[in-house]
């Protein structure tokens, strides 16, 4: 088969699209003829030489595929020969072929192609774990979604939407703020000419945000505490500000908050398990009702990986952008 390997660390160029063996499904393991992958930040990072594979996971970046099942490894049931699923990965969505966990494949939900489900698992079961699992987000609270026009923000919007929450999100420009608005955001703050913290504050009469989901770790840590509600949650998925920041405990007694911090990737298998059979039974009925629905903002071939990384790289996207097997 073909897959994207990284000879060398570096920038998009490092990525090469090459000859590498078949994948053999081990116990309790399903082989996925690739149809599609989607393209995360996590990608970027491993691209880098900073962002290694867990032990025993596949060399190849991508961390989410969709296709269809060409084979069952030994101790498999419940799966078919020819069945359209897409799958959370540790690793080796960048491929003709990836095997996968049995416990982290999700059917194609109804209604939706199975190239495009390939935008799913791993924003479906980031936002379902952090959000609902960790933080507990209920109705009528007031959800802050950093990044709100990226992958994972345009999946938390609606998911917030779904269960009725108030969503407040940032970005950084009209354009993509008109894209949250389009999928029932509440509060539109453009963080590049508005303070978080005092939009929030008003939006609220004063309370706060009760759940916060942000990627941008220390940059925004002490802002994201000032903006949280007496009792709210912090829920931190990423590092793109950097991972040192200073944290003021007073305040965090104060408003007995909670932060919590989480990879998906690193988790061990019985968790992941446990978190895509939660997104099957709660977040699937979302999708194959048309409340839910994977943003997608272009299909590139997997061949040319590198122009995908440069998107992201460049942040000029809303949603995903998938890498389609030639």
């Amino acid at each position: 088969m073909h897959a994207i390997s990284i000879p060398e660390p570096g920038g998009p160029e490092a990525l090469v699209w090459a000859e590498v063996p078949d994948p053999v499904p081990a116990e309790g393991e399903v082989l996925v003829d690739v149809v599609a992958s989607a393209v995360n930040r996590a990608d970027l990072l491993q691209r880098q030489g900073l962002y290694s594979p867990p032990p025993g996971a596949s060399p190849y970046p991508g961390l989410e595929c969709s296709g269809r099942i060409a084979a069952l490894g030994p101790g498999v049931s419940g799966w078919a020969v020819g069945d359209e699923v897409c799958a959370l990965l540790a690793g080796g969505g960048y491929a003709e072929k990836a095997a996968v966990p049995a416990g982290q494949l999700l059917p194609v939900p109804e209604g939706i192609d199975v190239r495009q489900a390939a935008a799913l698992p791993e924003v479906t079961c980031t936002v379902w774990s952090n959000v609902f699992m960790v933080a507990h987000l209920r109705p009528g609270e007031t959800l802050l979604v950093h990044g709100g026009s990226s992958g994972i923000g345009t999946m938390a919007i609606q998911l917030a939407k779904a269960v009725g929450a108030k969503v407040a999100v940032t970005a950084g420009s009209k354009e993509k703020l008109d894209h949250c608005a389009e999928l029932g955001a509440d509060v539109l703050i453009n963080y590049r000419e508005q303070d978080f913290v005092e939009e929030i504050r008003q939006a609220t009469a004063g309370a706060g945000a009760d759940v916060i989901l942000d990627n941008m770790g220390a940059k925004y840590l002490d802002r994201n505490v000032r903006a949280l509600a007496v009792n709210g949650r912090l829920a931190i998925i990423g590092l793109q500000g950097g991972v040192k920041g200073e944290l003021n405990i007073n305040t965090l007694l104060r408003k007995q908050a909670a932060i919590t911090a989480t990879s998906l990737r690193a988790r061990p298998l019985g968790e992941k398990t446990s978190i895509v059979a939660a997104v099957r039974e709660h977040v699937w009925p979302l999708i194959g009702s048309g409340h839910v629905r994977p943003v997608v903002d272009r299909e590139l071939p997997m061949s040319d990986a590198a122009t995908a990384h440069r998107v992201l790289d460049e942040s000029g996207h809303i949603g995903k952008v998938l890498l389609v097997v030639p």
